[in-house]
């Protein structure tokens, strides 16, 4: 058989190589080392130092990094790594008190409206559109503007700005679940309705919950650190990485440290929680090697 390179006249072209892509990827251990480290500091602060957050020494006021001082020292001589280090607490506590928040009442709605007459679905639908519309940070603004600023008020702000994430991923899963082989030969054989949600629907549609907590996770921490920059969350003294950052914007050009570690210690956490969200999704999803 002749081949087309073998025709004369005919110039074919040399093959061009096929380049593979590579992706770098970070180590699933590194974000998890990372997180446990922020989350002893959350619950046990004094594992890792024994320094007061609260202590002022003005004689030592935005002192730099030094061996008595890791993290150096703020406008009023308090040591920042105690305060970072304390912070975790206020930051992931408020985070985590958000997200259970949101995803508890994103999954009941979701559920019901799943599960609802198409009427009532059509309404929780639009409703949750219509509140997704609106960006997160803003939402919680005005839930703020209305209750007033405080811990417990930015718990709710960031709750309800986040539970139409929750809801429209459960809902989607209740349809998708509501229209399953087993859930309409359960039906078919007389299953009580409420033994039929308990049984074969709620664990078939709260698999995602896990994956979008722990990535909305880190949109809470920014939110929180956020709305505690504008004033409205942990009031200062307390330590808070937001509020610190608050703190501490006046002091940039001469006190570099009191912005760094504080900004560092959302960032990296945020990105964590987001490396590691995104690795439960691959395995949820079927797709981890």
């Amino acid at each position: 058989m002749t081949t087309v390179a073998e025709i004369p006249g005919v110039v074919t072209a040399a093959p061009v190589p096929v380049r593979r892509r590579y992706a770098f990827r970070v180590p699933s251990a590194v974000p998890l080392l990372f997180l446990a480290v922020a989350a002893v500091a959350a619950v046990a602060p004094g594992l890792l130092t024994g320094v007061d957050p609260l202590a002022a020494d003005p004689l030592h006021a935005l002192a730099g990094p030094s061996a008595e001082h890791w993290f150096g020292t703020d406008h009023l001589g308090r040591d920042v790594l105690s305060r970072v280090v304390h912070g975790a607490g206020h930051s992931l506590s408020i985070g985590a008190a958000a997200i259970g928040l949101a995803a508890g009442a994103g999954a009941l709605l979701g559920v019901l409206a799943g599960l609802s007459p198409r009427y009532l679905d059509e309404l929780l639908g639009r409703l949750f559109d219509v509140v997704a519309t609106f960006p997160e940070l803003l939402l919680a603004l005005l839930v703020i503007a209305v209750t007033g600023p405080g811990t417990g008020n930015v718990i709710l702000a960031i709750g309800i700005a986040q539970i139409p994430n929750y809801a429209r991923v459960i809902r989607a899963q209740t349809f998708v679940v509501r229209r399953s082989g087993y859930v309409e030969q359960a039906v078919t054989f007389g299953l009580a309705r409420p033994v039929l949600v308990a049984r074969h629907v709620l664990p078939n549609v709260l698999g995602p919950l896990p994956v979008l907590a722990t990535i909305g996770m880190g949109t809470a921490i920014i939110a929180t650190s956020g709305l505690s920059f504008l004033g409205m969350g942990p009031q200062p003294p307390s330590p808070e990485w937001g509020s610190m950052l608050s703190e501490a914007r006046d002091y940039l050009r001469v006190a570099w440290w009191t912005v760094l570690f504080p900004g560092l210690s959302v960032t990296l956490t945020v990105i964590s929680l987001t490396l590691v969200g995104r690795r439960l999704q691959r395995r949820f999803e079927g797709r981890d090697r």
